[in-house]
């Protein structure tokens, strides 16, 4: 007879352990991301809660490569004992999609609803569908 042994994930962090536990660099930059295609366009959807798109985020176009960079500025403080728990991420973030091709700033769109940054490239699919080449046998 085998016996295996399990142990629940995190069974040794405490929660006055865990605003300790470094994040990896990759998690401290990004910001979530929803990508997809939706005809010849590129979206790009982004949550981005609480924060002021006018004054802390940017949009640009660097060659195949769209950039959206900005932070998150922490405006809480700590009660009167020093207590404080927060599952937010504050500070900079950065993400980078790769694009097809390269294309001109006038075909980017940025728009902010309700904590979401939705980007949309269009046109950068226009010319990419697959053609089906038929195969023939001997």
């Amino acid at each position: 007879m085998i016996a295996t042994l399990t142990r629940p994930p995190f069974a040794d962090v405490r929660i006055r352990d865990a605003r300790r536990l470094p994040l990896a660099p990759a998690e401290r930059q990004a910001a979530p991301a929803d990508v997809y295609r939706d005809g010849e366009d590129l979206v790009a959807r982004f949550d981005l809660p609480g924060i002021d798109p006018a004054e802390d985020v940017t949009v640009e176009v660097v060659g195949r490569k769209l950039v959206v960079r900005g932070e998150r500025k922490d405006h809480r403080t700590e009660d009167a004992e020093g207590r404080r728990f927060s599952e937010v991420r504050y500070g900079e973030f950065r993400r980078v999609v790769p694009l097809p091709k390269a294309v001109d700033g006038d075909a980017v769109r940025a728009s902010y609803d309700a904590g979401v940054l939705t980007v949309r490239v269009g046109g950068v699919f226009a010319g990419t569908t697959p053609q089906r080449i038929e195969v023939t046998t001997a």
